[in-house]
């Protein structure tokens, strides 16, 4: 087993240690929730003790005007400023190392299926999502007395079904009677992207994520790099082969959509690719066209 997948299965279990909720049926409500970790995890999963940022995120823009016309100016910016901290420091290593369901993602995609390629200018859509469910609509559209909602978590987010929706009606019985048809529509969303999970590399971190598409704008100018030696690059593609976003680094090391899991490095036949800490610009483009 490689380092990369034990360290994503230490942080699934660090982050998702509360086993006695399976008891109590309940979500963990401690201290710990003050604390949001920088992956897609949801806040009411049972096993969890810490917040997501997305949900904490939506929870502010949609309180924004409720708290300011109250005179309450405890905005909670620590989450901005603490992703982009996170996102200074490694872009978006946290998915490729941390993120539970993108551990999910992987596991899928091994099934013995055939598979397809996603198009590439499907990844622009999570930059929509980020916007649109994360910022502007929690903030404009408000109720009667002046907060938003959380719309990313409560009409699209498969993480939450999954750890959080599913195990709540499993776990307490009188949820069952609340079913109705965000239920139905947040589950037929979850299913099919586990099944495009089985088909594709890592879809959602690729076409859905808003936290990806938060971290990837730090991509090109984190501490923490990819450099290519285009001196000794072959240009043999096993790096695109073996990248689970389906990148050549050799077209842009530090491009936004690289997770820095460190498999080209790895899979390079000639020990090309490697890891820096840098203020550096990346290189630039070499012409490729040959090479495809």
């Amino acid at each position: 087993m490689s380092g990369r997948r034990i360290s994503q299965i230490l942080s699934a279990l660090l982050i998702n240690p509360y086993f006695p909720a399976i008891a109590s049926r309940g979500i963990y409500q401690g201290r710990l929730k003050y604390f949001c970790v920088p992956v897609l995890n949801c806040y009411s999963c049972p096993l969890a003790v810490f917040s997501c940022p997305l949900g904490a995120l939506q929870n502010f823009f949609a309180s924004l005007r409720g708290n300011l016309s109250a005179g309450v100016y405890q905005l909670g910016l620590y989450v901005l400023g603490w992703l982009g901290l996170v996102g200074a420091i490694g872009g978006r290593v946290v998915c490729g190392w941390i993120c539970p369901f993108g551990l999910l993602q992987e596991g899928l995609y091994k099934l013995k299926t055939p598979k397809i390629a996603l198009p590439r200018r499907l990844r622009y859509l999570k930059y929509a999502l980020l916007a649109l469910t994360i910022f502007l609509l929690p903030a404009l559209l408000l109720d009667q007395f002046g907060y938003g909602k959380l719309w990313f978590c409560a009409w699209i987010c498969p993480a939450g079904t999954l750890e959080a929706g599913l195990p709540l009606v499993g776990l307490n019985p009188q949820f069952r009677s609340m079913i109705g048809f965000q239920f139905w529509f947040k589950l037929s969303l979850l299913v099919g992207f586990l099944a495009l999970m089985i088909l594709s590399r890592r879809p959602f971190c690729r076409i859905a994520c808003p936290l990806g598409a938060f971290l990837s704008l730090f991509n090109k100018l984190s501490l923490l790099r990819l450099e290519v030696d285009l001196g000794r690059c072959q240009k043999c593609d096993a790096c695109l082969r073996s990248c689970p976003v389906e990148l050549r680094v050799y077209e842009e090391p530090n491009d936004m959509e690289c997770i820095r899991c460190l498999r080209c490095r790895d899979v390079c036949p000639v020990e090309a690719v490697r890891l820096s800490l840098s203020i550096r610009r990346s290189s630039p483009k070499p012409d490729v066209g040959a090479a495809r």
